[in-house]
């Protein structure tokens, strides 16, 4: 015959397991429901000045401890805003990865305040083979004709711009894409003084870019070369004006006027002295 007593406890035992159970899961999704919130991110890849769009932004759970400052919770706030660099799927989506309010999609969205866009012609020299690509920074190279040596002209090559933002590439705006594009034109986001001196230096010469490292910002003031510099030729001397000699004068003074004696003279013999005596 079986022990009621003991059937009761292990009855009551696993009751109280069961009740733990319960009550742990509870906690738990009370504890993961509290740490856990919403949070927009890219459904798709984003272009550079893209428009974003239903399809591009989904809501997604992020722990709530690590929410990246400007996020968005709700995605109807990102109905028609631009994006201004390219954004991978599942990457949040950002204020400051926007342009803003009111910005249309193009490349105008993503031209930085108090800049503007310049389109220069390349080939795939200049164009440094196609490796000049959106989002990657170039100096500008002009060779020119130096007009101040009047006796012997002679080429002379110049950096007169440097770290200068590639923009796009013929049409193309996306900062993704890291296949070399050999193109005819290359936009490059510039100052107003930059776009002066660009301008003035694509029509005395020819331009050519030169890739640079993306978190290289030194600055380096350089004279230029040229044929002499190119093949270490000494440098012609330089002629030193010669200065006209000046003539000296002399002034010769009129030599005192003597005024004549006036009166008579006689002449005075003192023992072997002579002399006159005039009155």
């Amino acid at each position: 015959m079986k022990n009621p007593k003991a059937i009761s406890m292990l009855l009551v035992a696993v009751l109280a397991g069961l009740a733990s159970v319960v009550f742990a899961a509870q906690w738990l999704s009370r504890q993961s429901s509290a740490s856990v919130t919403t949070v927009v991110v890219a459904a798709n890849d984003v272009n550079l000045g893209q428009p974003l769009t239903t399809e591009f932004v989904k809501v997604v759970n992020w722990p709530a401890d690590s929410i990246p400052p400007g996020a968005f919770a709700d995605a109807q706030l990102l109905q028609g805003r631009v994006a201004r660099v390219g954004l991978q799927r599942g990457e949040p989506i950002l204020e400051s990865k926007l342009a803003p309010q009111g910005t249309k999609g193009g490349l105008s969205a993503v031209i930085g305040e108090g800049k503007r866009a310049i389109t220069v012609r390349v080939n795939d020299v200049v164009g440094v083979a196609g490796f000049a690509l959106p989002g990657n920074y170039v100096d500008v190279i002009v060779n020119t004709t130096d007009a101040e040596k009047k006796s012997a002209e002679q080429s002379i090559s110049k950096i007169v711009l440097e770290k200068i933002l590639v923009l796009a590439v013929a049409q193309q705006v996306s900062r993704d894409d890291t296949q070399p594009k050999v193109v005819n034109a290359v936009t490059l986001e510039v100052t107003p003084e930059q776009a002066e001196k660009l301008d003035l230096a694509r029509s005395v010469g020819t331009l050519s870019l030169v890739l640079r490292n993306q978190v290289d910002g030194a600055q380096f003031a350089t004279l230029g070369a040229t044929k002499n510099t190119l093949l270490n030729a000494p440098a012609a001397p330089v002629p030193v004006p010669v200065k006209p000699a000046v003539k000296s004068v002399v002034v010769r003074k009129p030599a005192p006027h003597v005024a004549a004696r006036q009166g008579d003279c006689v002449g005075v013999l003192t023992g072997a002295h002579g002399g006159v005596e005039c009155f």
